[in-house]
């Protein structure tokens, strides 16, 4: 038996591998009539090593985020999916992405890409869809192949 899934959540980081997790994610919204949840998590971990915090480095990482997420909005809507939303969080990209996140929005599936950080970072912070595959309490896909349907074409 098929699962339908309702409530479809994609993380997106700007890498390659986040955005073919959009396209799949798109896909699947599509077939199964679902809302897509695009979540964007800037993490603040980032800040914290700014000797001089600058709250204008952070308004323009938000700007940056903002403008990304609104081209994954209209992306998704041109592709049909009627029911698209997107959010960005400041925080731990791993307990709002595993946790936080589907929780509050009823999330029955998380598409996220393989990787998004590079091999040392991986190493020294772990990485983000591994803690994901093991923690979450809803259906995961971590997107691997190139292989993408033409959702976004249609």
């Amino acid at each position: 038996m098929l699962t339908q899934y309702q409530n479809i959540q994609v993380s997106v980081d700007g890498s390659k591998e986040a955005d073919l997790a959009f396209s799949k994610a798109v896909a699947i919204a599509k077939r199964n009539g679902a809302k897509l949840e695009i979540l964007h998590v800037v993490d603040t971990r980032s800040f914290q090593n700014v000797s001089s915090f600058d709250s204008a480095m952070v308004e323009q990482v938000s700007e940056d985020a903002k403008k990304r997420m609104e081209e994954y909005y209209q992306r998704a809507q041109k592709a049909g999916i009627k029911d698209v939303h997107y959010s960005i969080e400041f925080g731990s990209p791993k307990t709002i992405i595993a946790h936080e996140f589907p929780k509050q929005h009823n999330i029955d599936l998380i598409v996220v890409g393989a990787t998004g950080l590079n091999a040392v970072e991986r190493l020294l912070i772990g990485s983000v869809t591994e803690y994901v595959t093991r923690t979450a309490n809803c259906d995961i896909l971590v997107c691997r192949t190139k292989e993408v349907e033409d959702a976004l074409s249609d």
